[in-house]
């Protein structure tokens, strides 16, 4: 993962931001005088962004930048009932995460989306609330939602941190 490289030129109270391979070469032919002209500059790393998962043309199935792993809504149409199709999306979630190079205990945020949520909730809470790291828990947003398929009951997306 290569890192981007940006220089900041502070003139007259204004910023310009360029990519450094061109500005520099830019900055080097006005000046034509490389090592004062570069101290002129000051450098900071803006982060790269990581997309895995790219085989969907809709979408990435996993995205890390800046340390924070986001990964896309994940549904199962082979469980019949809620608590099924929650155990094996939170199973996607699990395994995504791991690909990323994190776990649910660095979980930040969680999106979910339930068919029914009078019929649902309870049943996903159970499975959810054996399943999350208890000295851990992201926060959390829960709604209900008609689902891209009929066959579906639950959609989880979320966020979690990379790193320590």
């Amino acid at each position: 993962m290569a890192a981007c490289w940006w220089l900041v030129v502070e003139k007259s109270c204004v910023n310009t931001r360029r990519r450094a391979d061109e500005s520099s070469k830019l900055f080097l032919s006005k000046n034509g005088n490389g090592s004062k002209a570069m101290s002129m500059w000051s450098s900071r790393q803006i982060s790269s962004i990581k997309r895995i998962g790219v085989d969907d043309p809709r979408m990435s199935r996993i995205v890390v930048n800046n340390g924070v792993v986001y990964i896309s809504g994940q549904t199962d149409a082979t469980g019949k009932t809620i608590e099924e199709q929650t155990k094996n999306v939170l199973a996607k979630v699990d395994a995504l995460l791991e690909e990323a190079g994190t776990d649910k205990s660095k979980l930040l945020t969680s999106s979910i989306w339930l068919k029914d949520m009078e019929t649902d909730y309870d049943g996903f809470n159970d499975v959810w609330n054996n399943w999350i790291d208890p000295d851990q828990k992201p926060v959390r947003a829960t709604v209900e939602n008609s689902m891209a398929r009929s066959i579906l009951l639950v959609e989880v997306q979320a966020t979690a941190a990379v790193g320590r």
